[in-house]
């Protein structure tokens, strides 16, 4: 009996050291890393626009506002609210990293257990202008949040583009507009004119 114990205390206390040291081991939370891709037509500092413009986000399949004023050019330590198309409840974004033309991080500081940090990228290739829109998501409530917003997120990319190109088109019909609405307005203005003289003349003749 002694015997049996002497050959099995040296395999139990060999699994004992290797259990204690997995649960003192450092958990692991949960990483999430996806990239959308899409070419556009549009230029460079067309999409660039579109990114840094962060008080228009009427194309964003994910922000429907922020409190960031027009004009103001987004600089890293940035930090403003935003407020979800999912959620009415305000969300804080922090500007980590801007290069003028290329990249723009944030951070997104949304609820406790979840770090999320978000990327745009603009790059002008052979085929056009490469846009990427990657989400990386750390945390024990990332499975539950991505299986929620990935859709929404795999259409950003796509609407960025769109809304870019669509402006690029949208202006050239506005300043050819716009001559035809001057001249319209010219003759209106011709038009009132003569009438006052020929009642002016009327009443000087009465």
């Amino acid at each position: 009996m002694l015997s049996f114990w002497t050959r099995c205390w040296p395999r139990w206390s060999s699994l004992t050291a290797r259990l204690t040291a997995r649960s003192n081991r450092p958990r692991r939370l949960p990483l999430l890393v996806e990239t959308y891709e899409v070419f556009s037509s549009a230029s460079v500092d067309e999409l660039w626009g579109k990114v840094m413009n962060l008080a228009d986000m009427s194309w964003h399949p994910l922000l429907a506002k922020t409190n960031v004023p027009y004009g103001l050019i987004p600089k890293p330590g940035l930090i403003f609210q935003a407020v979800s198309r999912l959620s009415p409840i305000p969300i804080k974004i922090f500007v980590e990293r801007v290069s003028p033309g290329e990249l723009l991080s944030v951070r997104v500081l949304a609820i406790p257990g979840l770090e999320e940090r978000v990327t745009y990228r603009i790059e002008s290739t052979v085929c056009g202008t490469c846009v990427s829109y990657s989400v990386t998501l750390k945390g024990w409530l990332s499975p539950l949040i991505w299986s929620i917003t990935q859709p929404y997120a795999a259409k950003v990319a796509r609407e960025l583009a769109l809304a870019a190109e669509q402006e690029r088109y949208e202006l050239p019909v506005k300043l050819r507009q716009r001559p035809s609405l001057d001249w319209l307005g010219g003759l209106i203005l011709m038009v009132s004119l003569t009438e006052i003289l020929d009642l002016a003349s009327g009443f000087r003749f009465s």
